[in-house]
């Protein structure tokens, strides 16, 4: 999986370095590859709600936007790939890695 996280924002909260036509072309290239399962951008970080449960199993539910970090997740591509070099050389590609953004790379877990 490849968990997207903006980095910086212009003023019209715009990723630095993320162009939409960048993003299109490289959402052209992995889809063309064949290697994409799935894939989605998430809304708006003010549409986020956080739900924590304490210990005694009380609910808290904090509407958005709540960001501990300068990170937002942005997006997610969920890739079949042969191993973590080829999704560490698609990682590369994505504009959400440039502009002080990243891309955490992640195997999805195999439980069976």
């Amino acid at each position: 999986m490849l968990l997207i996280n903006a980095g910086e924002l212009d003023l019209d909260d715009v990723p630095v370095g993320c162009e939409p036509e960048d993003w299109m072309r490289f959402d052209k290239e992995i889809q063309d590859a064949g290697v994409v399962v799935a894939s989605e951008s998430l809304a708006d970080l003010v549409t986020s709600t956080r739900v924590q449960v304490a210990n005694d199993g009380k609910r808290t539910v904090v509407d958005g936007p709540f960001a501990e970090t300068r990170e937002v997740l942005g997006g997610f591509y969920v890739i079949d790939v042969p191993d973590l070099d080829v999704a560490l050389d698609w990682a590369a590609k994505c504009p959400g890695s440039r502009g002080g953004g990243s891309v955490d790379v992640r195997p999805v877990a195999n439980f069976s």
